[in-house]
């Protein structure tokens, strides 16, 4: 978004968006610390973000090369990739203007380098969007089989992209250098003739960009998660559940981070074109504080770090390939994988090992589509509630497993049979 930090405005309403000089809010600050602080902050920002968005973008790209290819992948890793374009052309540049005087970056940066933040940014909103409508596609029906091409996939992005760069053209338009007492300016300049069609954009851009895709999202990841609690009554779904809830949760805190972020850098935007267009009628208007300018623009690029910061964490996905890439930056071998130790596997020497035959039907242990089946069993108010604990907590049951396995392939013994009375009756009183 715009570094508004100098609101020194002509009479052809033009304001300067980059400079630390000339503040006029009364507050006290001091341009010399702001001009190292605020770099110093930009580039800690740059460096760890570049270094998440990198490792999140090279597990998806290692996970697509196995062949885990989906849409829902793509589109994170064009928000990843928006990310990785804001923090590597976008925040050096800012953090350079912030630290001068006058703008000494030449005409084209000053001409390009706010339009291509704003179409990064409304990249990133377009794509939340779109990520909101695949996921709940997803959660609706998560064992349909989808096969997708790597041509449907990429078509995607590409429109998200030229729709972020057509609407964000103003920007480019109306920013020009500016000469002043000082030196030159970066400036955004509406031509007289030009200010109709400013006055409806000032309206309209907000709402296409920040309001309307990020509502939309909202509202898809509601339905989403009401979907997600919507519990199946039969077990081959648990995972699938637990899965697309994990993935609701975390698409829906990418979006209110970029929601909560964004939006002191929107208050910003629109105080900033109200008060060119005042000052261009010759009334008074009063400038944003510069804490809250300040605040705006580090929020902004602070949400290209917390991004993939928020999908390593709660992606268990990504925290395994994070793991995998650790080990080979160290080069070590990866380790064989172990039991974990539960309530369920345990491994106390006071707990009985399980007998062979039973570990053998563990393992080998396959779902069933039999949902008339899973009512009609006298035992299926215990596998119900075992299911919605399970459910709960985010784990499938290793006994709830092997309970329906027994129960719909009859291989249980006498001895061993969970449901004797069943048999009895079937067979009759002997």
């Amino acid at each position: 978004m715009d570094a508004t930090l100098d609101y020194n405005s002509t009479m052809n309403g033009s304001v300067d968006k980059w400079s630390l000089n000339g503040h006029t809010s009364g507050q006290h600050f001091d341009p010399g610390e702001l001009r190292v602080l605020v770099p110093s902050i930009l580039v800690a920002i740059c460096a760890l973000g570049v270094a998440c968005n990198l490792t999140a973008m090279f597990i998806l790209f290692t996970n697509a090369h196995k062949g885990k290819l989906s849409l829902i992948n793509s589109l994170i890793f064009n928000l990843m990739f928006a990310d990785g374009l804001v923090l590597l052309f976008s925040v050096p540049f800012k953090a350079a203007s912030f630290s001068k005087a006058t703008w000494t970056l030449g005409w084209a940066v000053c001409k390009t380098s706010d339009w291509f933040l704003h179409t990064c940014m409304a990249a990133k909103s377009f794509t939340v969007a779109v990520l909101a409508k695949a996921c709940y596609r997803y959660v609706s029906n998560p064992t349909k089989q989808v096969s997708i091409h790597l041509g449907s996939i990429l078509v995607v992005p590409f429109f998200i992209w030229l729709s972020a760069c057509c609407i964000t053209i103003p920007h480019w338009l109306f920013t020009v250098l500016q000469k002043s007492i000082r030196g030159l300016n970066c400036v955004f300049v509406v031509p007289p003739e030009a200010r109709g069609f400013m006055s409806v954009y000032v309206k309209a851009y907000p709402l296409s960009v920040y309001c309307a895709p990020l509502s939309f999202a909202l509202m898809y990841f509601w339905k989403a998660y009401g979907q997600c609690q919507r519990r199946s009554s039969k077990t081959q779904n648990l995972r699938t559940q637990i899965r697309s809830r994990k993935l609701t949760l975390m698409l829906f805190s990418l979006t209110v981070a970029m929601a909560i972020l964004w939006l002191p850098q929107w208050v910003v935007w629109v105080w900033d074109r109200h008060l060119a267009e005042k000052q261009t009628e010759n009334l008074y208007f009063p400038s944003p504080p510069l804490l809250l300018i300040l605040s705006g623009q580090l929020l902004t690029f602070s949400m290209s770090l917390v991004n993939p910061l928020i999908v390593l964490s709660l992606s268990e996905e990504f925290r395994e390939g994070y793991r995998g890439l650790w080990r080979r930056l160290t080069l070590r071998k990866q380790p064989p994988p172990k039991a974990k130790p539960g309530p369920h596997n345990p491994t106390s020497l006071l707990s009985p090992s399980p007998r062979p035959e039973e570990s053998a039907r563990g393992m080998s242990f396959s779902y069933s589509d039999s949902q008339d089946q899973l009512q009609a069993d006298g035992g299926g108010a215990k596998g119900n509630e075992a299911d919605a604990v399970s459910l709960k907590e985010g784990i499938v049951l290793t006994d709830v497993e092997q309970f329906w396995h027994e129960r719909e392939g009859g291989s249980q013994t006498a001895e061993n049979d969970p449901v004797p009375w069943e048999h009895q009756e079937k067979e009759g009183p002997k």
